[in-house]
């Protein structure tokens, strides 16, 4: 005895799988966007907590090192950290956040790169020692920006099933 069986509604199931196919890059580029945010207001939360001491020249002969001056986490502070530009691949989404584009600062009489003065502190050189606030910054953030994007793609995807 053959069965017969017949369903009501694949048509409007078909029809929102294929909306949410079509809108998922816009919402994958939204909700990287909400990361993005999050990380970079923790890079700059990061960067109040460099340590400084007032300038004195290092001496590398002696191994000595100092901690930035206030005037170089004041640059750091005051540079904007930047998201950049959504590299889109198919299917992928992915951007950056940093200090690449910051800009030129006055320290000391001279014209020096900001993102050559991040670098330093967050890295160290030989005469100042590192304080990685960008890696800390990763590391406390992230968690914070994937519930971000989390919560924009299941707003997203919750607007568009409805």
């Amino acid at each position: 005895m053959p069965y017969q069986m017949q369903v009501d509604g694949m048509a409007e199931i078909s029809e929102t799988l294929s909306k949410l196919e079509e809108r998922a890059p816009a919402v994958a580029a939204k909700a990287l966007y909400e990361g993005a945010g999050v990380m970079a207001d923790a890079v700059n939360n990061a960067a109040g907590s460099i340590k400084t001491a007032p300038f004195k020249w290092a001496s590398r002969r002696r191994g000595e090192t100092r901690l930035p001056s206030p005037e170089e986490k004041a640059i750091v502070q005051q540079a904007a950290v930047g998201i950049a530009k959504f590299n889109k691949n198919g299917t992928e989404v992915d951007t950056s956040v940093g200090f690449r584009n910051a800009g030129y600062a006055e320290l000391k009489g001279k014209t020096v790169p900001i993102p050559k003065i991040v670098n330093a502190i967050n890295s160290g050189t030989s005469f100042m020692r590192k304080q990685p606030f960008v890696r800390q910054a990763a590391r406390s953030g992230a968690s914070k920006a994937i519930e971000a994007m989390k919560t924009a793609i299941e707003a997203e995807f919750e607007a568009l099933t409805k």
